[in-house]
C-alpha cells in the first residue's frame, strides 16, 4: 500500500503529526500537502513509526513558511525553495513531541497576513490562506468543514463574513489587485451554501418569502446565506437574485403572495424607499380577507432609513428570526 495514503489513518503512535492533522492546521487540503511534498520536496526529514509518514515541528515549519510566501504571490516552486533554504541547519534534531517551537508559531501567525483578519477564528485564517492560493480543492473543503461544524449562521457570522470583508479591504488598498480573490472566494463560498443547504421547503399557503434584491443590486451572497438558512429551518423560498427589475419584483409578489419579501440593498444609491413601500403596500385575496406582505429591507444600503412598519434586521441571525415570525403557523 502507498504510504501516502495510510498516513492519515495512523494511531498517533511514533510521534509527530499525521498528513491530516497538518493539513487542518495549516488550513489547506491534505492532497495540497502532498503535493508539495511530491514536486517541491518539502516532506517529512524521515518516516516515524513504521512506513507512516510523521511531521515534526521543524517539518510543519517548513510547510507554514511555504504558506506565508505563497499567501503574498511568490510562485509555488520559489516559495518552496525560500522555504527549504528558510530552515536553520539544527531544526532536524527538534523533538518530535512536546508544543512546537517559536519559530513555527510566529510562521503561523504570518501565514494568514495575506488578508488582516484581525482578532477571529483559526478557520478565517486557513479560509484567507486558501483563498490567496486559489487553491480550490482546500478552499471547498474549508468552508463545508465550517458550515458542518458551527451550522449556517454561526459559519457565516464568524468564518465567511469576516474573511469576505477582509478580501474586500484588501483589493480598496491595493490599487485594485488581488480583485481575483474576492471573486474566486465568493463563487465558492456560493457553491457552499448551495452544497450544505436542504432542498427547498414545500410551500404552505401563505407562507412564503420572497429575496431579491433591489435594482441595480448585484450582490447575492447575504441573500442567498438567508435562504439557506430559511430553507434548514422549513421555510419555503423564492429567491430571485441580483438587480431584479421593479416591474418583475412586483410581479413576482403578486404571483406568490409571500409573507415576507426581503430586500438587498448594499448601498444607499440602491436603497429605493417607494419601491419598499409600493410592495408593503400590495394587498392580495378575497374581499374581506385581503393581505399585504411584510416588507424586510437587508442590508447596510437602508441604514439611516425611517422605514414605519418594515422590521429591521441587522445581521443573519435577526432575519431569519423576523422572517419566521412572520410566517403563519
Amino acid at each position: 500500500m502507498d504510504t501516502e495514503t495510510r498516513d492519515d489513518g495512523d494511531d498517533g503512535r511514533g510521534g509527530g503529526l499525521t498528513t491530516g492533522e497538518v493539513a487542518r492546521r495549516l488550513g489547506v487540503a491534505p492532497t495540497t500537502v502532498r503535493t508539495w511534498d511530491r514536486r517541491y520536496g518539502l516532506g517529512p526529514d524521515a518516516h516515524t513509526g513504521g512506513r507512516h509518514r510523521r511531521w515534526t515541528p521543524a517539518d510543519v515549519a517548513r510547510l507554514e513558511r511555504m504558506c506565508a510566501l505563497t499567501a503574498n504571490g511568490l510562485p509555488p516552486a520559489e516559495a518552496a525553495r525560500l522555504a527549504r533554504e528558510g530552515a536553520p541547519d539544527d531544526t532536524a534534531a527538534r523533538p518530535t513531541a512536546g508544543p512546537p517551537p517559536r519559530r513555527a508559531a510566529s510562521a503561523r501567525s504570518r501565514a494568514g497576513s495575506g488578508l488582516r483578519l484581525g482578532d477571529v477564528r483559526q478557520e478565517c485564517k486557513g479560509v484567507a490562506r486558501a483563498a490567496l492560493r486559489l487553491d480550490a480543492p482546500a478552499l471547498d473543503a474549508l468552508l463545508a468543514a465550517a458550515i458542518e461544524e458551527h451550522g449556517l449562521v454561526t459559519a457565516w457570522t464568524e468564518v465567511i463574513m469576516p474573511t469576505l470583508q477582509a478580501a474586500g479591504r484588501k483589493w480598496e488598498s491595493s490599487g485594485d489587485r488581488y480583485v481575483e480573490v474576492e471573486h474566486f472566494l465568493s463563487w465558492h463560498v456560493s457553491g457552499a451554501l448551495r452544497r450544505s443547504a436542504p432542498p427547498v421547503a414545500a410551500d404552505r399557503p401563505g407562507a412564503v418569502a420572497v429575496l431579491a434584491c433591489v435594482p441595480g443590486e448585484s450582490h447575492t451572497l447575504p441573500l442567498e446565506v438567508l435562504a439557506a438558512a430559511l430553507s434548514e429551518r422549513g421555510v419555503p423560498v423564492r429567491m430571485f437574485g441580483g438587480a431584479l427589475p421593479a416591474g418583475s419584483l412586483v410581479a413576482a409578489v403578486r404571483r406568490t403572495g409571500p409573507s415576507v419579501v426581503g430586500l438587498w440593498a448594499q448601498s444607499r444609491s440602491t436603497a429605493s424607499r417607494p419601491l419598499a413601500q409600493h410592495v408593503a403596500g400590495m394587498e392580495w385575496g378575497v374581499r374581506g380577507a385581503r393581505r399585504r406582505p411584510v416588507v424586510l429591507p437587508l442590508g447596510p444600503g437602508w441604514a439611516g432609513s425611517s422605514m414605519p412598519g418594515m422590521p429591521r434586521a441587522t445581521n443573519l441571525a435577526e432575519a431569519v428570526s423576523a422572517v419566521e415570525s412572520h410566517m403563519p403557523v
